[in-house]
């Protein structure tokens, strides 16, 4: 966005609409500064008890944060566009969502993801990390603009809970609150330390970057302690003390030249970053029919060279040397028990599978598929049905989960009859002439929309047990490379 962008955005007239193309919210959508202050807000609801406990239990952040990420995103874009029908739904499908979130944190203390005050502190800390990033990168908001994107920040949440109330109505009020809450509510939660010291040190390649995975171990192990620094010193200094944050020499220094480098991006020509094809692009997974893809197979290429001339200059611990040529096994696109737990089944990524991992499926299916609340149900009933199945085969000690060592001792025991009707639920909301098969326009358009695929069918059309065949397959942990592995596999 241009200078005069900018200033023509701050003066919109008062009674513009608080969503859509003129709010401040897309002024700050295609925004660079927008990558720091997400991670800083993070750090601030994952601070918060509920808002931690609830991520450690459901959240896919720490296993698949790339997904997250992008999902994240497409919402607060149909919640801030401009369509009210678009808007409502999405509002609709977040409180379904959120409704299934409920449990205690390792204290024995209540967490509901629907509470009302909880919800209203991810608004606040939106907002509040919008005004700083603008602070830090030495673009501080005037005080009309502040009070136009508060109003729209209070919109958004009326949008979810039906009334903004317990945001305070004018923004004198916010900051006493938002202090007070910093102050008084923050921990050092579990999920705070995961974000800060474990997830950009283990952070997992994006699907573009997935074939070069020496490449991208060398980036992170330079990039990744210098977004936790920088994150860290971007937060509140009565946090930090609270949560005993290490103070890193030079830190402050740090976050001000990042801010300021990411401002900078208002120099340059109007659409040049463009946030939605960016995240689109990471997302891109090989045998996309994407138009991007042939440009991005060529990009991988390119990386897949340096990425095995970094290997030779500088090994990494526990390679042998080159992969062997592919058996014949690997032909048939097998996989072992332990890659697929932690890439499949883990879906929250602690190392066990439980009915959260499972409710991450079918909230991942629902939410790319755009189910409607009856078909969502019926997929969240089949899974549940399941993971009774799974509980009641594996888990050998009874603890309310299954272990990766429990899972690989019966494997076959995953694909039962609660698994097909899982299948059998995607079967029916790909088959929308209800003609009992598939043919390859429906086809080609399930593996489009929500798993970014473009495959052939034999014969023109799949019938049902050919399509719940292949779903068992890839659920049972016996294939690998198929087209589910971009929704399910990758990060």
């Amino acid at each position: 966005m241009t200078t005069t962008d900018t200033a023509r955005s701050a003066e919109a007239a008062p009674d513009a609409p608080l969503f859509g193309p003129d709010s401040r919210f897309s002024a700050f959508f295609d925004d660079p500064r927008w990558a720091l202050a997400i991670i800083r807000a993070t750090v601030l609801e994952a601070a918060h008890p509920q808002i931690g406990a609830a991520l450690v239990d459901n959240s896919t952040f720490v296993a698949h944060p790339w997904r997250r990420l992008r999902n994240t995103f497409l919402s607060m874009r149909r919640m801030f566009g401009a369509d009210p029908a678009l808007r409502e739904r999405e509002a609709a499908r977040l409180n379904r969502l959120h409704a299934r979130m409920s449990g205690s944190d390792s204290r024995g203390r209540a967490y509901d993801a629907m509470d009302r005050a909880t919800r209203a502190w991810v608004v606040a800390t939106l907002f509040e990390s919008a005004v700083t990033m603008c602070r830090l990168s030495g673009q501080p908001l005037d005080q009309d603009t502040m009070e136009r994107m508060y109003a729209e920040y209070r919109a958004f949440l009326a949008a979810l809970d039906g009334d903004a109330s317990e945001l305070p109505e004018d923004l004198h009020d916010f900051w006493p609150y938002f202090d007070g809450v910093v102050a008084h509510e923050l921990e050092n939660t579990d999920a705070a330390r995961v974000i800060l010291y474990r997830l950009f040190d283990h952070l997992p390649a994006p699907a573009l970057l997935d074939g070069a995975p020496a490449l991208w171990a060398a980036g992170r192990a330079v990039v990744g302690p210098l977004l936790g620094a920088i994150t860290v010193a971007s937060l509140p200094e009565p946090y930090r003390r609270r949560a005993a944050l290490p103070d890193m020499p030079g830190a402050t220094t740090l976050m001000q030249g990042a801010y300021l480098a990411a401002g900078l991006a208002r120099f340059l020509p109007e659409r040049w970053i463009n946030a939605e094809t960016i995240i689109e692009t990471l997302s891109l997974a090989p045998g996309s029919d994407d138009p991007r893809a042939h440009t991005v197979t060529a990009l991988r290429a390119r990386m897949k060279r340096a990425s095995a001339l970094l290997r030779l200059l500088t090994p990494l611990g526990g390679e042998d040397g080159p992969d062997p040529a592919p058996s014949a096994d690997a032909q048939e696109n097998r996989r072992s028990a332990r890659e697929f737990f932690r890439k499949v089944l883990d879906q929250t990524g602690d190392g066990h599978l439980d009915w959260p991992d499972l409710a991450a499926m079918a909230r991942e299916l629902a939410t790319r598929l755009d189910l409607d609340e009856p078909e969502e149900n019926r997929l969240y009933d089949a899974f549940a049905a399941w993971w009774r199945e799974l509980q009641g085969a594996l888990d050998t000690d009874g603890d309310g989960r299954v272990s990766a060592e429990e899972y690989a001792a019966a494997v076959p025991a995953l694909a039962g009859p609660a698994l097909i009707r899982v299948a059998e639920v995607l079967f029916d909301v790909t088959d929308k002439d209800g003609s009992g098969s598939i043919d390859a326009d429906e086809y080609r358009a399930l593996f489009r929309t929500a798993f970014r695929r473009d495959l052939d069918t034999t014969g023109g059309t799949l019938g049902r047990s050919a399509f719940v065949g292949d779903f068992l397959s890839f659920m049972a942990g016996r294939r690998t490379g198929t087209a589910y592995d971009p929704l399910l596999a990758d990060s």
